[in-house]
């Protein structure tokens, strides 16, 4: 079905993606899983052409392209390579930027942004805690005020690019009687005394995307490093939470759908009993079905990121998208394992990483128990 949500100028845009993705990116994919992270070559390069700061204003070096439609485009090109290319440079332009430019004082800003929209400034944000998951009201990791400044105590994990990034942002319990009325936001800073990072986090799928645990021993971080408003991090996280989880989605289901094609070109070539495996009855009701998930899963994302764009998305909406496109990517990623045979199980297939990689975006940006939970509250149940 032909879909109806990009104009001539976001194709146009779509075209510059991809060329940079058939210049910088799919030629080292295997260095990039070899490494284990995204060199910072390909962060600078794509600052370069203006894909960092999407949502920044021009005066901070930014693209300006306030339409959301221009971050969806860039997740599903990145999402087409592999989820963690998708996931990595999305926490950053996607989830990390309307925090440093709705949140912050102009002088932070003019600090930030300019190096955000560069790639020379790699941001993370950590919320997960080894003892809390998805509870962000159960808080453990401390910030006490201290004259100008505040004193971080405590731990982050999960975190995606946790291991490089130059700039996280916080989520410390400042208040700790109120609970998730009591968290408040902070600018964490590589080389502020105390703050280190554990190893690169050994991970089911995603290799190329560095995820590392963050400790905070006596952080000394200055007053003005603080984003939004003192004990409003929790509202703050909660307002933004909805991009993240659109921004899930639609990698979500270019991420399955990329994998999708390859399959039919697959079982349109590989051959079982003298005929093609795609024209079996069965793999063909199969890829039937696979194609109509897809295709009806597209329709409500792209019909959630125009809700977003008119800044209507709820948090509900959001979280019907996150979680119905992750158990789609995940349904139709096995069945094409399955499709590919023992192929399917080799590393060196793309369908094999795929449906590895995939597994998590049940459980990340709130997992889809979670989501549940938030639609069925909406239900009054």
């Amino acid at each position: 079905m032909r879909r109806s949500i990009y104009s001539s100028d976001h194709e146009a845009f779509r075209g510059s993606v991809r060329a940079f993705l058939d210049r910088h990116v799919w030629p080292r994919t295997e260095q990039f899983i070899e490494a284990r992270a995204f060199p910072r070559d390909l962060w600078i390069e794509a600052g370069r052409q203006g894909f960092l700061g999407l949502g920044i204003p021009e005066r901070y070096d930014g693209s300006a392209a306030e339409d959301y439609r221009y971050n969806a485009v860039l997740g599903e090109e990145l999402a087409g390579v592999s989820a963690a290319l998708s996931s990595s440079f999305g926490i950053h332009y996607d989830v990390v930027a309307p925090y440093l430019v709705e949140l912050v004082g102009e002088e932070q800003r003019k600090r930030w942004l300019p190096g955000f929209c560069s790639g020379e400034l790699v941001t993370a944000i950590g919320m997960t805690e080894p003892s809390a998951g998805s509870d962000l009201a159960a808080l453990r990791t401390t910030a006490v005020r201290d004259g100008d400044s505040w004193v971080l105590n405590g731990s982050k994990t999960f975190i995606t690019n946790g291991y490089s990034a130059d700039l996280v942002v916080v989520a410390a319990s400042t208040s700790p009687e109120r609970r998730a009325k009591g968290i408040t936001l902070f600018g964490v800073e590589t080389g502020m005394d105390g703050f280190s990072r554990g190893r690169k986090l050994d991970k089911v799928g995603q290799p190329e995307s560095d995820t590392a645990e963050l400790f905070f021993d006596n952080v000394r971080v200055p007053h003005a490093n603080v984003i939004g408003e003192i004990d409003r991090g929790f509202v703050h996280m909660m307002e933004r939470l909805p991009q993240e989880r659109i921004g899930a989605a639609v990698s979500n289901v270019a991420h399955a759908a990329r994998i999708l094609r390859e399959t039919i070109e697959y079982v349109k070539e590989r051959k079982a009993f003298g005929q093609p495996v795609g024209s079996f009855q069965h793999n063909k009701f199969l890829l039937a079905e696979l194609v109509t998930q897809i295709e009806v899963s597209q329709a409500y994302v792209d019909q959630a990121v125009m809700a977003h764009v008119a800044g209507e998305l709820s948090a509900v909406d959001a979280a019907k998208a996150k979680w119905w496109s992750a158990q789609v990517q995940n349904d139709v990623l096995d069945a094409c394992v399955q499709l590919h045979g023992g192929y399917g199980y080799m590393n060196e297939y793309r369908v094999a990483r795929a449906w590895r990689d995939a597994r998590v975006t049940r459980i990340w940006a709130g997992s889809n128990e979670i989501m549940k939970e938030l639609i069925g509250r909406d239900l009054g149940l």
